[in-house]
């Protein structure tokens, strides 16, 4: 995204950076990167801990900033529970980034401090604190048609709430789905339980499963029938058919039915194809936001129909699904859920240290497509 900045001053500035953010930042350090006078959005990172190592921080999070094309200039905010009591808080992080830009060639547009008691700027002599009130009085018309932020980062990644009857009916349909599958799988597999009809009819759809990924975005997430949800979280359970929905959710049905076939032939021997291996990493081209966005709808919606014991598989996809659309923090969260119920989730386990090595994929420095939603 990128947006003119018509800030009259900093404190207009400061009322901006939550809606380029879409929530309120807290004990978070933010970049905004600049091209000229436009921002090219903004990242959040965690405001280092007592003992963190500053210039390695400084180093990374610069780094990360200089990847963006166009990039020539930042502006550097930190969010804070901490207070002006000993002079501005993170004093020593905001001068390590300003070295860092200017080794970098970045000029530094500015560098503010919101902290729990004042605002305040890293650029004045002093950093002198100023009234919070002032931040409440900024509205200016360049906010435009950005949202209105949420509460934090945090916010937003909170599973929806199901009752417990429709989660029921979705883990008998997901129980007979299963006796499906293997009856008609597994030779000379028996069964003493009626098996539904319909799950039969659920089995047979997963003969296809590049279109059955692409038309499940399509789905109303608020609606999912049970054996629809029961379909989607038995593939996302299994790391070979979830990899299938991840490259096609990503590039398409062609892509799904390339990474499928890929699939079978991985499992007679041959090299999984480079290209498409990419993908879990973040490399590649990037993939359009709405149809990750959907998935993600749907895989929330997944994962709280679920039966808790089996929810890993839907929850460590909406981890990689929001690390893919640049949300960390729920990234994070999802991922830290799934190994609670999975100590050692191959896929939640790779979020996780993406994650905490402050790996982006590299589709988040390169700007949307036209097409994008």
């Amino acid at each position: 995204m990128t947006t003119i900045v018509k800030a009259a001053n900093a404190a207009e500035f400061l009322s901006l950076v939550p809606r380029l953010l879409g929530y309120h930042p807290t004990d978070s350090l933010v970049l905004v990167p600049f091209d000229g006078a436009r921002t090219c959005g903004a990242m959040r990172f965690d405001l280092p801990r007592d003992g963190d190592e500053i210039e390695r921080l400084a180093a990374t999070f610069l780094g990360l900033a200089c990847k963006i094309p166009d990039a020539d200039g930042i502006a550097v905010v930190a969010f804070t529970s901490a207070t002006f009591a000993d002079g501005i808080p993170h004093a020593g992080l905001v001068r390590a980034i300003e070295t860092r830009a200017d080794a970098c060639g970045l000029r530094v547009v500015d560098a503010l401090c919101v902290a729990a008691d004042a605002w305040g700027s890293y650029l004045t002599e002093h950093g002198e604190p100023r009234p919070l009130a002032q931040l409440g009085d900024a509205a200016p018309a360049f906010w435009g048609d950005l949202p209105e932020p949420a509460d934090d980062q945090s916010a937003g990644a909170e599973l929806p709430v199901i009752d417990d009857d429709t989660v029921g009916r979705v883990a008998d349909a997901l129980r007979s789905l299963g006796d499906a599958v293997t009856l008609l799988c597994e030779s000379g597999a028996r069964t003493d339980r009626r098996i539904d009809p319909q799950a039969l009819a659920t089995a047979c759809v997963l003969e296809d499963l590049p279109r059955l990924f692409e038309r499940a975005l399509g789905w109303d997430a608020e609606a999912l029938a049970p054996y629809d949800a029961a379909a989607m979280i038995w593939c996302l359970e299994r790391p070979s058919l979830r990899d299938i929905a991840m490259v096609g959710w990503c590039g398409g049905v062609v892509a799904g039915d390339e990474a499928l076939e890929a699939q079978l032939r991985w499992e007679q021997g041959a090299e999984y194809p480079a290209h498409l291996a990419m993908v879990m990493w973040g490399e590649g081209d990037r993939p359009e936001p709405g149809r990750l966005q959907s998935a993600l709808a749907l895989t929330r919606t997944l994962a709280a129909l679920c039966p808790e014991p089996r929810r890993a598989g839907a929850l460590a996809m909406c981890g990689w699904l929001s690390w893919a659309l640049g949300k960390s923090t729920h990234a994070a969260l999802y991922a830290g859920w799934a190994c609670e119920i999975e100590p050692e989730h191959g896929l939640a386990e790779i979020v996780a240290s993406f994650v905490g090595a402050g790996h982006l994929p590299e589709w988040a420095f390169t700007p949307a497509r036209a097409s994008a939603t």
